[in-house]
C-alpha cells in the first residue's frame, strides 16, 4: 500500500481498560508536501505508557488525543519526497507524525538521525525519550551517588533498564523490579543489576525487604500501585524518589496513591518530573548516552510488533506488562 497512507485514529475514549475498539483503522490519499515540507514514509513507531494519559479528556501537562485525529506518538522513517534544502530523499529522520504510515513535516518538526552505526528503532528508545528520561530522573532528580542503594520498577523496560546501567556506572547497588522470572535474569544477568525481584512472587513483599537490607535511597518510580506502597516502607531517611509513571493505575478511575505517610516520616524528597520539561538538555544527554551505548556500556532489548493494525493490541499489552524492552511498531 505505497500509495496509501495508514492510520490509527481515536474513536473513544476509555474507561478503565483501553480497548481496541477505542481505535479505528482508516486509509487516506497520501498528499504532496508543499514548499519547505518533506514528506516521509515511516519504518518504526515508538508505544509507550504515556500514551494512556493522552487518552483521556482530562487536562494533564499535555493535550489530549482528539477524537477523530491520528493517534499521538513518535516514530523514525524515511524522507520519500523534499522541497526543503535541509533533507534530501533517503534521509532518516525522527518525527512525531503518530500512529500512520506517512505523513508531512516542516524542517522544524523532524530531526536527522544517523544509522550507519546505530539502529534506527535505538532513537525511540535507549537513544531517545525514555533514554533522557532514565537520565533525567536518575541524575537530576535522584542525584543518585557512589554506594547508594538504587530501586527502579519496569526495570526491564525502556525506561528502567537504562536507569538500572546508569546507577551501576556510578558505582551504585542496584536492585530492579519486573514481572516475571525471565524479565529479572535479563535484568540480573544481561545488565548487571545486583538483583531483580520478581513482583508477582507471592512472597514479593519478603523478598524485597531481604534484598534492601539497608533501604533505598534513590527510587525510580514507573508503576504506582501496591509495589510503590511496598517500597515506601523502606525509604531511608532524607532518601529521593524520581515519580516517573503510575502505569498500574492509569486504566483504574480514579486513580492515585494516598498512603505517603513515608514521605513525611522520613523527610524524603519526592518529584514527579515530565522529560519534555527542559528540551534544551536533551541534546547534551543524548550525546552521553550514544558514548555509552557505543562503548557497550548500555544495552536495550526490544519488543517488535509487525503492521500498523497492531498497534492498539501491542499498546494494549504493554499496558499489562506482555512487553519485554522497548515496544515498537514495525509498519513495513
Amino acid at each position: 500500500m505505497d500509495n496509501i497512507n495508514q492510520q490509527i485514529i481515536v474513536k473513544s475514549y476509555p474507561s478503565g481498560w483501553l480497548k481496541e475498539s477505542d481505535f479505528e483503522y482508516v486509509q487516506s490519499p497520501i498528499n504532496k508536501p508543499g514548499e519547505g515540507e518533506v514528506l516521509i514514509r515511516n519504518r518504526f513507531l515508538s508505544l509507550d505508557p504515556y500514551m494512556r494519559g493522552r487518552l483521556s479528556p482530562t487536562k494533564s501537562y499535555a493535550k489530549s488525543a482528539e477524537i477523530g485525529q491520528v493517534m499521538v506518538g513518535s516514530c523514525t522513517g524515511t524522507v520519500i519526497e523534499s522541497k526543503n534544502d535541509q533533507f534530501k530523499v533517503g534521509d532518516t529522520v525522527l518525527n512525531s507524525l503518530g500512529w500512520q504510515t506517512h505523513g508531512i513535516c516542516n524542517a522544524l518538526e523532524i530531526k536527522r538521525i544517523d544509522t550507519s552505526e546505530i539502529a534506527e528503532h535505538a532513537y525511540l528508545g535507549v537513544l531517545g525519550m525514555p533514554g533522557v528520561t532514565a537520565w533525567t530522573g536518575l541524575i537530576d532528580i535522584c542525584e543518585a551517588k557512589r554506594g547508594e542503594t538504587v530501586v527502579v520498577d519496569a526495570a526491564s523496560g525502556a525506561v528502567g533498564s537504562v536507569v538500572g546501567q546508569l546507577a551501576l556506572a556510578r558505582g551504585c547497588n542496584v536492585v530492579g523490579i519486573a514481572g516475571g522470572i525471565e524479565k529479572c535474569n535479563y535484568v540480573v544477568k544481561e545488565l548487571g543489576f545486583n538483583a531483580c525481584i520478581d513482583h508477582q512472587a507471592p512472597d514479593f513483599k519478603d523478598q524485597i525487604k531481604s534484598a534492601l537490607p539497608k533501604g533505598i535511597d534513590c527510587l525510580f518510580e514507573n508503576t504506582g500501585g501496591a509495589i510503590f506502597e511496598t517500597l515506601l516502607l523502606l525509604m531511608n531517611p532524607f532518601s529521593r524518589i524520581a515519580l516517573c509513571g503510575l502505569v498500574s493505575e492509569y486504566n483504574v478511575n480514579p486513580y492515585g496513591n494516598r498512603s505517603l505517610r513515608s514521605i513525611l516520616v522520613n523527610r524524603i524528597k519526592l518529584q514527579g518530573f515530565i522529560v519534555t520539561d527542559k528540551p534544551e538538555t536533551w541534546g547534551e544527554i543524548i550525546e552521553e548516552l550514544k558514548r555509552a551505548y557505543r562503548e557497550g556500556q548500555l544495552k536495550y532489548k526490544l519488543s517488535q510488533s509487525e503492521g500498523i493494525k497492531n498497534a492498539p493490541k501491542a499498546l494494549i499489552g504493554l499496558l499489562k506488562g506482555e512487553n519485554f524492552g522497548k515496544q515498537v511498531v514495525k509498519l513495513y
